[in-house]
Formats: C-alpha cells, sequence, structure tokens
C-alpha cells in the first residue's frame, strides 16, 4: 500500500538504477540498500535534483563496497575455530574446557551449535561465518561450557556468563533467528532448565 508521504521516482545514475524514495518524514539521513537489480535511495524529501544525484553516487559505491566485502569475506576455517576454542576456554573457562574437535557443519539449521560432552566434539552451524567475531566467540564459549556442564542448568550459565557480550549475542542470535523464521533456535540465560545440550 503506497504512503502519502514517500514520493517514488527511478533514474539511472552512472549505469545503476536507481530508486528514489523521498519522504517528509525523513529530515536528515539518508540511507540505501539493493533491492534486486536496483539500489533504493531513501532520502529528504527537500533534497534537490543535484544533491539527489551526489548522495547516489555516495551511496551507490558504498554499497557496492559492501557487497564486494561480502563475497570477499575468507571462510572462517576448522583450524581457525579450533585456535578460537583453545583461547576463548583458556579466557574465561581457565582452560578446563579442550574440545577433541570443533569444526564447521551445513546440516545445523534450526540451531547455532551443538556438543557431545562424551566425544568432546562440538559443531558449529555454517550460518554464524558471516556473523560477527564476538558472536561467533559467544556461541563457541557456549558449547564449550557443555564440556564442564551438559545440562542449561544454572552452572552452566553462570561458565557462559563469564564472557561479557554473552547477553548481547544472545539478543543478536534471537533477532536473526526470528528474522529467518526459526523458533527456538537457542536457549537463553532465563531458559534455565535440566536437560539435553545444544
Amino acid at each position: 500500500m503506497p504512503r502519502n508521504d514517500v514520493h517514488i521516482e527511478r533514474r539511472t545514475i552512472d549505469g545503476t538504477v536507481v530508486e528514489v524514495r523521498r519522504s517528509t518524514r525523513r529530515r536528515r539521513s539518508v540511507h540505501a540498500f539493493r533491492d534486486g537489480e536496483l539500489i533504493v535511495l531513501q532520502v529528504p524529501a527537500a533534497l534537490s535534483a543535484p544533491e539527489v544525484d551526489a548522495w547516489a553516487a555516495r551511496m551507490i559505491a558504498r554499497v557496492a563496497a559492501k557487497e564486494t566485502q561480502r563475497r570477499t569475506r575468507t571462510p572462517r576455517s576448522d583450524d581457525a575455530l579450533a585456535a578460537r576454542a583453545v583461547a576463548l576456554s583458556a579466557q574465561y573457562l581457565d582452560g578446563a574446557a579442550t574440545p577433541a574437535s570443533i569444526r564447521w557443519v551445513r546440516n545445523q539449521n534450526s540451531r547455532w551449535g551443538s556438543c557431545t560432552p562424551a566425544s568432546r566434539t562440538i559443531r558449529l552451524s555454517h550460518r554464524l561465518q558471516a556473523m560477527p567475531d564476538w558472536v561467533v566467540d559467544y556461541v563457541i564459549l557456549h558449547e564449550l561450557a557443555h564440556l564442564l556442564e551438559a545440562s542449561h542448568g544454572r552452572r552452566f550459565w553462570a561458565l557462559v556468563n563469564r564472557y561479557p557480550r554473552s547477553e548481547r549475542a544472545q539478543g543478536f542470535l534471537e533477532g536473526v533467528a526470528n528474522a529467518a523464521g526459526i523458533a527456538d533456535a537457542w536457549p537463553r540465560t532465563d531458559d534455565i532448565a535440566e536437560g539435553g545440550t545444544h
């Protein structure tokens, strides 16, 4: 349903189709994102045509740079995961949690990671590879904590919460899961229960 406060126009700038959305609600900020083959540029309605063109050129370059960065990002290797697990265990768990193996897997689409304490193996969903390091660190630490405490009880969460960004990472993962339509992808601190591992 079209909004009355947004005027939409399309133009081609430097060979890129740009949909300019002028909004009377937008006062100062300019935002751009890709929508299929075109770049959507959200601007204040008061901007002149030359100002829109200048912003469009700048924002097209910014969107292209982000896309290139995403394409060229080197996936984290299993060896890098193992090294990170050792460092996190040393920093937050006094070096007490040492996995026999930790690796990326492609068959975990409804949870971020899993741990088998008996074999001391940890598996992380490949979907985490595109996430910030501090979120991946949280998931690694969560799984390392399972090597010391199998359930999601109070002792487990006391270990996990040694990580200073624990709550923030939980919120980040919850937001990603909600956006993807994945329910209960990850237990939270307030889900204290005795049971299996994730």
